[in-house]
């Protein structure tokens, strides 16, 4: 008596071209993770503890501080990790957990527009703040 192993399945046309977007999006949360946490760590080490820590932060300080092109780029390098790695987790969560595949396009929608929103908003004003705005 011989056994016989029932075929595997199989699809019926051949896979689709297979991208590596979703391997280079886990490595991309592994490298912003650790930038992020050197920048999140020195932002809050600046301005929480050296000198009089938070009670030294008001408009002059953070006019003072986007002034040098090194604190602008810093800020806006956080900003821009943080958001996209945000949103590259909050989509992997949408594609877990949104059954339907309209849900899932949807919840994906409103991620995107927000993320660009937050990112265009964010961006606009490291670049276009004014120091010497006048309070009337």
């Amino acid at each position: 008596m011989t056994l016989s192993l029932d075929k595997p399945r199989t699809p019926r046309r051949p896979a689709a071209r297979r991208s590596n977007f979703e391997m280079i999006s886990w490595l991309f949360m592994r490298i912003s993770g650790m930038a992020l946490v050197v920048l999140v760590l020195g932002h809050l080490f600046i301005m929480n503890i050296l000198d009089d820590g938070v009670h030294r932060i008001n408009f002059a300080f953070v006019a003072g501080r986007w002034s040098s092109p090194f604190w602008q780029f810093w800020d806006l390098s956080m900003l821009w990790l943080a958001e996209i790695h945000g949103g590259n987790g909050l989509r992997t969560i949408i594609n877990d957990y949104a059954r339907k595949d309209t849900t899932r396009f949807w919840l994906k929608m409103m991620l995107y527009v927000s993320m660009v929103l937050i990112l265009a908003l964010g961006s606009y004003v490291i670049f276009t703040f004014d120091p010497n705005i006048r309070a009337d």
